[in-house]
């Protein structure tokens, strides 16, 4: 009987040792059973939540190929912890006459993927709900709450106990320059495409060390995100104000504006690094050039656009005396 290996590990806190110690586990498992192991296909650091995942993708496509005759992993949770991609796999396996056997679950069947699926994408929920909590407690001390912005660096230190002290930062200085040299730029006037522009062709690293687009220095105002909509730059800590949802057919995270009355907001002044004058004059250029349609499907923007072509527009002066003319 030819079998299929499959194993994956989802997080920091595991190893690549993982990998190899579940699929060592299911060798033997397989070696006792007599089957033939012909492949083995795995997933490092990848969540277990979707099935848009290189080596589950792989095995889905060989199992459809005929290339063997079982899977055989630790537990139905390696293979996905959502309840919907579970049992589409559970009903792919089946379509191709592969049989899913795990080393916990043994056999899976109609029964472990409506049991277990739902114990799996309970325990998502559950461990989703205590992550927040932690986040919403380090928050209320001042702390942050997500990922490191531009600007800051990340302080390490470590409590007694050697276990490691989250969410403090400092101010990057040099980062900081840019961050005003962006604000001091817009109020001169520039677009975020100009500053942009003269960021990246003087080599000045952007977030994580990316280029410049314009998206991340204006950014969304109304989302709090984009370089000149950071809040933290005046010395005030936002958390909570969006939500991060994952589309189910993309795999990708979207996200969501949560109510004001959602948002938790603290003073954190000895992270300021732009004056509350110049921030407001921010403000104020973009409310002077934020535009609202006034009739549903028009966009005001469409007028302040520069043509394409070097006669584009001329249409409506030069049909007249065309037909001057002609007669």
């Amino acid at each position: 009987m030819k079998v299929a290996l499959y194993a994956r590990y989802s997080s920091d806190n595991q190893r690549d040792a993982s990998i190899e110690d579940q699929l060592r586990l299911c060798r033997l498992h397989a070696e006792k059973q007599g089957w033939t192991v012909v492949d083995s296909y795995t997933d490092r650091a990848i969540s277990g939540a979707s099935l848009l995942r290189p080596g589950i993708q792989e095995l889905i496509g060989d199992a459809t190929r005929g290339k063997f005759a079982i899977v055989l992993a630790e537990a139905m949770d390696r293979l996905s912890r959502d309840q919907e991609d579970i049992a589409g796999l559970f009903k792919r396996m089946a379509f191709a006459g592969v049989r899913i056997v795990t080393l916990s679950e043994g056999d899976v069947t109609h029964l472990h993927v409506g049991l277990k699926g739902t114990m799996n994408a309970l325990f998502l929920k559950d461990l989703a709900d205590k992550t927040r909590r932690g986040l919403r407690g380090r928050v209320a001390h001042g702390k942050s709450g997500g990922g490191l912005c531009f600007g800051y660096d990340v302080v390490k230190q470590f409590a007694a106990d050697g276990e490691p002290i989250r969410g403090d930062r400092t101010i990057n200085e040099a980062e900081a320059a840019v961050v005003r040299r962006i604000f001091t730029d817009y109020l001169c006037g520039k677009s975020s495409r100009t500053i942009a522009f003269e960021l990246n062709r003087e080599g000045v690293p952007g977030p994580q060390g990316a280029e410049w687009g314009p998206s991340t220095i204006h950014g969304n105002p109304k989302r709090g995100v984009g370089i000149l909509n950071n809040e933290l730059y005046v010395g005030r800590l936002v958390w909570n104000r969006l939500r991060y949802l994952k589309d189910p057919d993309t795999g990708k995270r979207v996200s969501r504006l949560n109510p004001e009355s959602e948002w938790v907001i603290l003073d954190v002044p000895e992270l300021r690094i732009v004056d509350q004058d110049t921030w407001d004059a921010v403000k104020a250029r973009q409310q002077t050039l934020a535009y609202e349609p006034s009739a549903p499907g028009e966009n005001k923007l469409n007028d302040r656009r520069r043509p394409r072509h070097l006669f584009a527009g001329l249409g409506s002066v030069l049909k007249p005396l065309a037909s001057d003319e002609a007669e």
